[in-house]
């Protein structure tokens, strides 16, 4: 048993770790140590926890069995997950803290005895308050990250459900949410508790299912929030420190992130809160892509007009992290400036399917992290740029979002590649991205296509380099 002062210091410990952690996230060359923190954070705050039980009988060995079945399955979840899975685990994994919250919410109404709030149908209302909140947005949590696991992993159309009234239909749901928070803590009822739980599994569904593929990214960023305020109600409810801090830091910089998210694509950051963004009728120019010209090539063509440029401009997407061609990219990197060709990254904010997924395989690569730039620090240097190299980015390049008003990617901010004196574009077919619509930059004058698997063609470039 540890005494509740010496509690208190650990968990402030884990707490400072925790914000050192997500420091050291903010940048690649500090992600690794950002990690190590994050790590040592949890592993105290999960011993103190443990030590605080004063329970070393039955449930100090059933606490052990499931801390060891759970950390076994994350272990060998994360072991196998490949790098283009990432954003379904995080959203598979936000479910389940979601669902946590719900499950801690649920014994504590049921049972407040043992968490030291009162007596059925006499909690506390500040705890009740507390555990209701907590309870409502973890059911919010849960269904709304299994509607994006779904729609990310391919069960599910990536493209808006939308139906009539949809919107006034959230809007009331979300009211009596509320209202049935506050008639809960005026009768305490069981039945409006379980009404409380069901209608926030529901708006959770019907938050999530309008969102389009190419806001994916921004919605699992929001989820992430919604998981962290979560945890920090249901903090309160146990009264335990380190899930407070915990659940505060994800939920505010889940936030942070979507906010700079939102911003990066020209997107309403309350809209994201209501579910009410991607919800537009997807057009596409598909219809006439047959008829439109495609100029193509093969591996020669490229090396022979990277050969003779001066400055290439590498734009990865999510078609390099299907085919893993980091490794073969590096290389051809390597030949190129070996030849002093400059060579530099340009990464969009939402390039791959959720924040850093670029930033972290073209790290796995060992690429110098002074080549990496962000869109607002090259896009003016596509004007200048001899060779665009577009490996598998689709939505990103697209200039139609600068032009049609009626696209649902219309305001996102897009790489300039079209600019380039010639784009070399990586790419299985013609077929359209996440988003679900047709590529403008396919048919430039300036754009050769190299219709392969991205590591292949890479592989064959370097050959003929």
């Amino acid at each position: 048993m540890i005494s509740a002062n010496l509690s208190a210091i650990f968990y402030l410990l884990s707490g400072v770790l925790f914000i050192l952690a997500l420091r050291g996230l903010s940048s690649p060359e500090t992600s690794r140590q950002g990690n190590f923190f994050g790590i040592l954070g949890m592993i105290i705050a999960i011993t103190v926890t443990f030590l605080s039980t004063g329970n070393f009988s039955t449930g100090f060995i059933f606490v052990l069995i499931f801390i060891l079945v759970g950390g076994s399955i994350g272990a060998f979840i994360a072991y196998r997950i490949p790098m283009t899975a990432m954003p379904e685990l995080v959203a598979g994994f936000h479910s389940l803290v979601g669902l946590a919250a719900v499950f801690v919410a649920i014994s504590a109404f049921l049972n407040p005895e043992a968490f030291n709030l009162g007596m059925p149908g006499n909690i506390k209302l500040g705890s009740l308050i507390e555990m209701s909140i907590g309870a409502a947005v973890g059911a919010i949590t849960f269904s709304g990250s299994v509607i994006a696991f779904l729609k990310l992993q391919g069960i599910m159309s990536g493209s808006p459900i939308t139906f009539k009234g949809q919107h006034p239909l959230n809007a009331i749901i979300l009211i009596s949410i509320v209202v049935l928070i506050y008639l809960l803590c005026s009768t305490q009822s069981s039945n409006l508790f379980w009404i409380l739980l069901v209608v926030s599994f529901l708006i959770g569904f019907l938050l999530i299912i309008p969102i389009g593929g190419a806001d994916m990214p921004v919605v699992i960023s929001m989820l992430n929030s919604y998981s962290g305020w979560a945890a920090a109600g249901i903090g309160f409810t146990l009264e335990n420190t380190a899930l407070i801090i915990t659940g505060a830091l994800v939920g505010s910089s889940g936030a942070i992130l979507s906010y700079i998210m939102c911003k990066g694509m020209n997107r309403s950051f309350f809209n994201v809160i209501l579910g009410g963004f991607g919800a537009t009728e997807e057009t596409t120019s598909s219809s006439s892509k047959e008829q439109r010209p495609v100029k193509s090539g093969n591996a020669d063509d490229a090396a022979f007009l990277m050969k003779n440029a001066s400055s290439v401009i590498i734009v990865p997407g999510y078609g390099m992290a299907v085919a893993q061609a980091q490794h073969a990219l590096r290389e051809m990197v390597d030949t190129l400036k070996k030849n002093d060709i400059k060579v530099s990254y340009a990464i969009h904010p939402v390039a791959g399917r959720m924040p850093g997924h670029m930033n972290v395989l073209l790290a796995e690569a060992n690429v110098p992290y002074d080549e990496v730039f962000e869109l607002e620090e090259i896009n003016n240097d596509f004007a200048n740029a001899d060779v665009a190299f577009v490996i598998g980015a689709n939505d990103v390049t697209n200039p139609i979002a600068k032009t049609d008003p009626q696209s649902p990617i219309y305001g996102m901010p897009v790489l300039d590649v079209e600019k380039c004196k010639s784009v070399l574009f990586v790419k299985r077919s013609l077929s359209p991205g996440y988003a679900g619509i047709d590529n403008d930059l396919f048919y430039k004058e300036n754009t050769l296509m190299l219709f392969a698997d991205a590591k292949k063609m890479t592989e064959d470039i370097t050959k003929n380099l």
